[in-house]
């Protein structure tokens, strides 16, 4: 028997929903009885136009198309989980990176949840009620300097005004929460996986060896599926978590050495 989660006709926002953790997140609070939009730069064949809007996030003028969709094909939001992430950067360390690239991982980091929060948390505030999930990373205790500085820092940031955010807006009945996700498994990591896997003449289990080795080691022995970092955000996203605000929910198979 599943536990149910009470999210049955919620209006949600989940962005980057096209793949990886963003598709798990949309297709279980779909199947879990909620009203689903997402958004990406393009929608792939297989996901319905009816609860889709085509956005660069990465500017002002998409984050505006989409929390003007929000309101057009919603009618306001209940739930808004902010996925939208990654980094570009190259590696070698902080000389690498220019005043393009630091900006590029700003844009794409945490620029889009400031900006779609201040558009819609208005009518989250006038309802009394809403529940904002911010994605961050274990990066942002766990840099790795060669080539995510940038990326860490700007999860780093998300983490920090998600914390403020929370303590702001609590009060008002509506809850803020962050999830740091360590190496999921998406179609973007299994490609580097399999990159370096060719790299070093080695298999894919090789290459994913080689990854939870640079991150210091995985205890659990491998790194999370998209579906299980979406079962967590169900589970804050709903009424059963309902006095759980303002703090971080690490997902990482035991990734982060400390306490």
């Amino acid at each position: 028997m599943e536990l149910e989660l009470g999210l049955q006709g919620k209006r949600v926002l989940v962005t980057a929903g096209t793949k990886g953790v963003g598709k798990a997140v949309v297709g279980l609070l779909g199947k879990l009885g909620a009203t689903v939009l997402t958004t990406a730069r393009e929608r792939p064949s297989e996901m319905s136009a009816e609860f889709f809007v085509a956005a660069d996030l990465t500017t002002a003028e998409g984050c505006d198309a989409v929390a003007k969709a929000v309101m057009t094909q919603l009618g306001g939001v209940d739930i808004i989980v902010h996925v939208l992430g990654g980094s570009s950067a190259p590696g070698g360390g902080f000389a690498a990176l220019g005043e393009r690239e630091w900006l590029q991982e700003l844009n794409l980091n945490l620029l889009p949840a400031v900006r779609l929060d201040r558009a819609l948390l208005p009518g989250m505030l006038a309802q009394g009620a809403g529940v904002i999930i911010h994605v961050t990373s274990i990066q942002r205790e766990l840099p790795l300097p060669e080539a995510t500085t940038a990326y860490a820092a700007a999860k780093a940031a998300l983490s920090t005004y998600s914390k403020s955010l929370s303590k702001e807006v609590s009060p008002k009945g509506v809850r803020v929460v962050r999830v740091a996700p360590g190496w999921v498994e998406t179609e973007a990591s299994v490609a580097l996986a399999e990159r370096l896997a060719a790299q070093a003449g080695t298999d894919y289990e090789g290459g994913k060896k080689i990854i939870m080795d640079s991150l210091g080691g995985i205890p659990l022995g491998r790194p999370s599926k998209p579906i299980e970092v979406a079962n967590l955000i169900a589970f804050l996203a709903s009424p059963r978590a309902a006095t759980i605000t303002g703090t971080e929910y690490v997902i990482d198979g035991g990734t982060i050495p400390t306490v």
